[in-house]
């Protein structure tokens, strides 16, 4: 007998209708534990049958989709050993091949006398055929199997639980699970009304059993809304946590702008401020100088200028009389910003402290001591700012860069300093708004969306492997030139598992056989910190000419000497990681180079060539997002990082803006989410939402 549940949509899937124990597994494997998990399986696509093409008409060098009889199939063998499933499939217009390289097992599932979708571009090979990006068995062509007029959803399947099974599932349990999930609706009819979306039953019956892609992509809008809505009610609930925590402590710092120091960087600087530099300083300055605290997520493209922005925002806390510190992600970008800090404020009576792991005892002590006692106004360094032991005397601004590679529980660590510091939060990471907003929607936004008048656009160039010798033959011109280069490698050592040129046996291989003549550096994350450190010591001093290095170099290294990136196997790196490295050359005077050698398929080198066309870090990432994803987007899932299933930045930018709105006029009526109407909601928080309300400690 089924354990009792409190609802149908908590029944495990195994005990519903047409399931049972070997159903079941196959649907584990596709995350489906339960009844809610089925109804909530949407279809990754749409084949519109309405359109679909007469097998006659198609045409060589078109993408068609079309519906027959298998009036034959088989596996054909090829010389190289491959093994290719065709069938032909017949229409009332005429017949055509269908192959399906490297897929033998299809002779499993697709059968003669089957009637066949099938959809992809038309190909010439000894006439016509399709090979096919999607197919759909519809069922048996005797029995009246048919898809005339219909829009069939083609859903992510599994061995052992095809498409028609699958739909055959659905469509068996479907009445019941949209009876039980119209009991779980949520919002408001004027809620609804207001985003433009149907209530929930109607919304997942678009999806299921849609009459036009259109009214499907409606339903997958409304669970898009609901998405938003509930990660920007957590957001506004923890931002009005945060300032009614800082109201009973007093508050945040009311700065004043005494100038002291701001208008005397501001006088020293070699080079004007932007209009966006100067527009994110006036948000800045406005929040530190009000009585409430600040929290603003300053994010730019590459050299768009957010160190020096920051700096200002550390000169107003350090004129106040308080301490500032920049928290950096690895040791490498702590020292980084530590020597252009020190550099920019060159004849300000400012002194940097730099604070990071590596520090030996009796430096790490004389640090901490500076740090007590309020002698080290301003302090940069990495995780070692929020490990035990470290208390600044009076903290006034906390900035935190390259906010993706930490925690939040890390950036609130910091923040925790002190009585209440103003925090400011940078990526060097461009993504949309919409995203920004997500993610971080308990901050508020600044966007340096212009760069500095003069920087010269990075040429950049894809290349097949043929090329790479004349790559190396380009460096070597550079290098005699005065000039230095970056070889970038997507792994420290070669694979067994993956055929790729790894960084230290490439490190070896260019040192002896390609660049004898040049000192060669190798640099890595495995590296230890003081190896690392003297590596990166002597390239900045131009003592390396050629610096050879995993992506550990992808943010915060600046040398202006250096003019040339090669990356191989381009292809094995996103766009957003791509433009990073791209932007460890091109600051200096001399113009500079980035060339990709990639091996990839033909759809890598259309992502690649997204690449090469722009050198715009938002346009890069949007595309980077459309084509990877949100997860691949962002490399290895970071914590509390949130897992959009139907919520997409590039359409539904407008929800994402609407949800705020509500969500935080809601939080201002009923903080609590007490009252009847809205306990619905608080409850969904708790179901969904657990782990991340206690990264921001709401409840």
């Amino acid at each position: 007998m089924p354990p009792p549940v409190l609802s149908l949509l908590d029944r495990p899937a195994q005990y519903l209708k047409g399931v049972g124990p070997r159903r079941a597994e196959a649907l584990a494997r596709l995350g489906v534990h339960s009844a809610r998990d089925l109804l909530l399986h949407i279809p990754r696509r749409y084949e519109d049958a309405s359109t679909v093409q007469r097998i006659g008409s198609v045409q060589v060098g078109t993408d068609a989709t079309v519906i027959g009889e298998v009036v034959s199939q088989g596996v054909l063998p090829t010389r190289s050993g491959l093994r290719i499933f065709q069938a032909v499939l017949r229409d009332g217009s005429g017949l055509i091949e269908v192959a399906w390289p490297g897929q033998p097992f299809l002779d499993r599932s697709i059968h003669k006398g089957d009637l066949l979708l099938v959809a992809g571009p038309v190909k010439f090979f000894h006439g016509r055929q399709i090979q096919p990006r999607e197919h759909v068995v519809l069922g048996r062509a005797d029995e009246g199997a048919t898809a005339a007029g219909k829009v069939l959803p083609i859903y992510p399947a599994t061995e052992g639980l095809s498409q028609r099974m699958l739909r055959a599932l659905l469509e068996t349990n479907l009445d019941g699970l949209l009876a039980a999930a119209e009991a779980e609706e949520v919002f408001s009819p004027a809620q609804l009304r207001s985003a433009g979306v149907p209530p929930l039953r109607d919304a997942l019956e678009e999806l299921h059993r849609p009459t036009s892609v259109k009214r499907a992509e409606r339903g997958r809008r409304r669970l898009a809304y609901e998405e938003a809505f509930f990660l920007q009610l957590l957001h506004a609930r923890a931002h009005r946590q945060a300032a009614s925590e800082r109201a009973s402590a007093g508050g945040g710092i009311a700065f004043r702008r005494t100038d002291e120091l701001i208008g005397l960087l501001y006088r020293r600087l070699p080079f004007a401020l932007t209009e966006a530099q100067t527009g994110a300083l006036r948000e800045i300055f406005a929040d530190m100088t009000s009585p409430r605290r600040m929290n603003r997520l300053l994010q730019g493209d590459v050299g768009s200028g957010k160190t020096v922005v920051a700096l200002f925002a550390l000169l107003l806390a350090i004129e106040n009389g308080c301490q500032a510190a920049l928290m950096a992600p690895t040791e490498i970008l702590a020292e980084q910003h530590a020597r252009t800090l020190a550099a920019l404020l060159e004849g300000l009576p400012v002194q940097v402290t730099l604070l990071t792991g590596s520090l030996g005892a009796a430096e790490r002590r004389a640090a901490l001591a500076s740090i007590a006692s309020g002698r080290a106004p301003l302090v940069v360094g990495t995780h070692a700012l929020i490990q035990e032991g470290v208390q600044f005397r009076k903290l006034g601004v906390a900035v935190v860069d390259e906010q993706h590679r930490f925690g939040v529980r890390q950036r609130m660590a910091l923040a925790e300093q002190g009585a209440a510091p103003d925090v400011l939060v940078m990526s060097a990471t461009p993504i949309p708004r919409s995203l920004a907003l997500t993610l971080y929607g308990d901050l508020d936004l600044t966007v340096l969306d212009e760069l500095p008048p003069g920087r010269r656009r990075i040429k950049t160039a894809l290349r097949d492997e043929a090329a790479r010798a004349r790559a190396y033959d380009f460096i070597r011109e550079q290098v005699a030139a005065g000039r230095q280069a970056y070889v970038v490698y997507p792994l420290v050592e070669e694979s067994e598992k993956v055929d790729l040129r790894a960084a230290t046996q490439e490190f070896e291989r260019l040192s002896r056989n390609v660049f004898p003549e040049l000192r060669l550096g190798l640099i890595h994350g495995q590296m230890p910190a003081d190896e690392k450190d003297a590596t990166m010591r002597a390239f900045v001093a131009g003592e390396i000419a050629v610096l050879v290095s995993t992506t550990v170099i992808e943010v915060g290294i600046d040398v202006a000497n250096a003019t040339v990136m090669l990356v191989e196997h381009a292809e094995r790196f996103g766009l957003s990681q791509l433009h990073q490295l791209r932007g460890r050359v091109g600051r200096g005077a001399d113009e500079s180079y980035c060339i990709l050698i990639a091996s990839g398929d033909e759809e890598s080198n259309r992502r690649l060539g997204v690449f090469v066309s722009t050198d715009d870090g938002f346009a890069i990432a949007r595309a980077d997002l459309h084509l990877r994803g949100m997860g691949d987007f962002f490399g290895a899932r970071q914590h509390g990082l949130p897992d959009f299933r139907f919520w997409d930045p590039e359409k539904d930018e407008d929800l994402l803006l609407l949800a705020r709105e509500q969500a935080r006029a809601l939080v201002e009526l009923d903080p609590d989410l007490s009252q009847p109407e809205h306990r619905p909601f608080a409850e969904v928080l708790r179901a969904r939402y657990a782990e991340r309300e206690r990264l921001y400690e709401v409840g």
